[in-house]
């Protein structure tokens, strides 16, 4: 089958869905692979079909077909009975060798462990991916209602209390860029409510713990500590989130010196010092 070719001189250099060259600059293979990237992700936000996929890719059926098929037959797709595509299982096979692989999830699993047997809550850790929390494990907790939330999810970040915890060290006016994001544009958060969630971010800044205090879901509470590496630099944050039956305020409080004791360990574990001249936790 046909293949769209380079760009020739003088002619317009085509860019993908998030900017990337599609000249034949970094040579034939590497632009073959760079469409093959984006077809999988165009698929895994939405574009299951050849022609939302052709369309999302500005390329060709053709090619668009060619590279789809070079994936499901890789196994990194599945071509489903509707005639459309989803994602395969060698991207789940590659996710959890990865993320079994990662420093930070090998020092941190065990701790989060022990913190969700003593607790009973669900017990997350995230990382700042892009500007949202990315949540790396989870810890499902023992009560009688499950936190709805999976490895792979992203979140916003002023709206969690690991996204809180993750930006403790930003300035205020770094703060303000995550405010209300998310939200619906008819429905800004009010000039109150910002000024709130800023004086409450610097009372965080202070204790070292995040709380959420039902911004995603209005029954849902979390208690949220940073996690630092041997520079002292935040990587990451450890959070116990449960619903208010079981998280008042008195016992989110109670809770802060648990999470605070578990984000230390993981971050000991990654060669940050108390006392070592970084930033405590």
């Amino acid at each position: 089958m046909p293949t769209d070719g380079p760009a020739q001189s003088g002619e317009a250099t085509k860019t993908g869905r998030r900017g990337r060259p599609r000249t034949g600059d970094a040579g034939e293979g590497a632009q073959t692979l760079m469409r093959g990237l984006d077809v999988l992700e165009a698929i895994a936000e939405g574009a299951t079909d050849l022609a939302a996929l052709a369309a999302r890719l500005a390329s060709t059926r053709t090619t668009t077909h060619r590279l789809a098929s070079a994936l499901v037959a890789r196994r990194y797709l599945n071509f489903t009975s509707g005639g459309g595509y989803s994602l395969g299982p060698k991207l789940v096979e590659l996710g959890f060798q990865a993320r079994s692989k990662m420093p930070l999830h090998q020092a941190a699993h065990a701790h989060l462990a022990q913190l969700a047997e003593s607790t009973l809550d669900t017990v997350q850790l995230g990382v700042l991916d892009e500007g949202a929390v990315f949540y790396i494990d989870k810890v499902p907790g023992q009560r009688r209602f499950e936190v709805r939330s999976n490895i792979g999810d992203r979140r916003h970040v002023w709206a969690t209390g690991l996204g809180k915890a993750l930006v403790l060290d930003m300035t205020e006016a770094q703060w303000r860029t995550f405010i209300g994001k998310g939200r619906p544009k008819d429905e800004p958060l009010s000039e109150a409510a910002q000024e709130e969630w800023l004086a409450q971010m610097r009372t965080y800044a202070r204790t070292g713990v995040a709380f959420d205090l039902g911004e995603t879901e209005p029954e849902l509470r979390c208690v949220a500590a940073p996690i630092r590496d041997a520079s002292g630099a935040i990587i990451a944050a450890v959070s116990v989130s449960s619903f208010t039956p079981y998280m008042q305020a008195t016992r989110m409080k109670e809770l802060s010196q648990e999470v605070r004791d578990t984000a230390a360990a993981i971050s000991t574990a990654l060669g940050w010092r108390k006392g070592s001249g970084t930033a405590s936790i």
